[in-house]
């Protein structure tokens, strides 16, 4: 009506002076009459037109950016943000059971994909009264910072709190020594290193803001994997539906009980010593690594002078690190690493964790995936373990992505795409990571004689070590 609105007058005035569109003798009402029809036509001539144009093209990319996921028949959309399970919001299309930096990222894709998830994990705990470090610290390689980017969590995170590694100087137990640089292999890091909390704090806050996604704060008592859904049994009393359960509850995965995986398991009678230490020297984005005596020492950079002890120790040995009072354990670690950042000051109380290899013989079942260290579990003197569980989650998802219109999510069919696709990545770390932890616990002058040299090799071509800083950093 705004048309006829702006258009009426000028055309009435015209038509009135001349007596009308049908000529002399016409009234002003007939004139009126014809005007108003002739308006009319023209604002459904317009409507008509905006009606014939063709549709726009399906995007996925609006999907994404509406953060909107198609409903399908006899599913209710979630509205608002983290909408809090109803009566009409208990079925999913994808439900993440276990939190952790695997099991968020893993939510988080799925949701930035389109797909409604539940996820069944607990917020980041803050950190302890007057800590200044989070104990627990990662390597994150360029492809988990790839990952991180995708998800825009990466840009997200504290960046003071962000470290990058040039160098890395690795130290056998007799003279050898390996060198790997950034510079040399032409990257731009070999890695990052930062606390879990930092990453884990901007995972929680990008899944605040994902209307698509339920955060359900209680565990999982009971899965029962029908034909059409996964159905998981709540602590609370409740039930909840998915097409997909995915397993990413850590070593002791209660979902990889449920579908019957069985788990290879090596003990390594060792213990990973964790703390973090304020440096006499300047650390010059430089990770350090000892070998000795069957243990492997680490200093991975940190800001500030800032370094972050990776001790991983024969249980009877770590027994008596953790023991020790902060004065002392910073002695300790000045001595094993022969004073290398100088006089080291404690920061932080020293925490360990058993260390073993895990495999199983199966990562998923009808309906259900395992991922990150429900999957497997490797030593860490490769620093490796949370890169290979994220690119679990960068594989699964973009085979859930990929999948033909006509699958479900839980067809067994897709779900060993991603099974078969993971095997080789795996495989050859967990060979990796035991072959240099079973070459390096061998007793024995000769079997030093042999590491070592072996390491001198290594350190003598550019090649390989290229190629195993591009393999590292996946």
């Amino acid at each position: 009506m705004r048309l006829a609105a702006r258009e009426g007058p000028g055309r009435a005035s015209r038509e009135s002076a001349s007596g009308g569109r049908g000529g002399a003798g016409g009234t002003s009402g007939d004139v009126t009459g014809r005007h108003e029809n002739r308006n009319c036509n023209l604002v459904r001539v317009r409507v008509s037109r905006r009606r014939r144009r063709a549709p726009r093209p399906f995007s996925r990319n609006v999907l994404l950016r509406r953060n909107t996921a198609p409903v399908r028949p006899g599913r209710t959309g979630t509205r608002g943000y983290n909408a809090r399970m109803t009566a009409s919001n208990q079925t999913f299309d994808v439900a993440v059971i276990g939190g952790g930096l695997v099991g968020k990222s893993a939510a988080l894709a799925l949701t930035q994909s389109g797909l409604r998830v539940a996820l069944l994990a607990q917020p980041c705990a803050p950190l302890p009264a007057g800590a200044v470090f989070d104990a627990r610290v990662y390597a994150f390689s360029r492809s988990s910072q790839a990952l991180f980017e995708r998800l825009r969590v990466w840009q997200a995170a504290d960046a003071s709190r962000l470290t990058p590694v040039y160098d890395m100087r690795v130290f056998g137990d007799a003279a050898a020594e390996l060198h790997f640089s950034a510079y040399q292999a032409s990257v731009a890091q070999l890695a990052w290193i930062a606390e879990s909390s930092v990453v884990e704090r901007a995972l929680d806050a990008a899944l605040h803001f994902q209307p698509n996604l339920a955060w359900i704060d209680t565990r999982a008592q009971t899965l029962d994997v029908k034909p059409d859904a996964a159905v998981i049994g709540l602590a609370n009393g409740r039930t909840i539906e998915a097409d997909l359960a995915i397993g990413a509850d850590g070593a002791h995965s209660w979902v990889r009980a449920q579908i019957g995986s069985t788990v290879e398991r090596r003990d390594y009678r060792q213990t990973g010593v964790v703390a973090n230490f304020r440096a006499e020297k300047p650390h010059g984005e430089t990770a350090y690594q000892w070998f000795r005596e069957g243990e492997i020492v680490a200093l991975l950079p940190l800001p500030d002078r800032h370094v972050s002890l990776v001790w991983s120790a024969q249980t009877e040995h770590a027994d008596e690190l953790l023991k020790l009072e902060p004065a002392q354990l910073a002695a300790e670690v000045e001595r094993v690493s022969q004073s290398q950042l100088g006089v080291l000051e404690c920061v932080t109380p020293a925490r360990g964790f058993p260390l073993s290899l895990q495999t199983v013989d199966r990562l998923v079942a009808p309906r259900v995936a395992l991922v990150g260290d429900a999957a497997h579990l490797i030593h860490p003197l490769a620093g490796q373990g949370v890169n290979l569980g994220l690119r679990d989650v960068a594989a699964l998802v973009d085979v859930v992505t990929k999948k033909e219109a006509f699958r479900d999510l839980g067809d067994i069919v897709l779900l060993r795409r991603y099974e078969r696709g993971r095997r080789e990545d795996i495989q050859k770390l967990v060979v990796a990571t035991d072959g240099l932890q079973r070459l390096f616990s061998l007793p024995g002058t000769l079997a030093r004689a042999v590491r070592n040299t072996g390491m001198a090799f290594v350190g003598a071509q550019p090649l390989l070590k290229r190629w195993l800083v591009a393999s590292a950093l996946g």
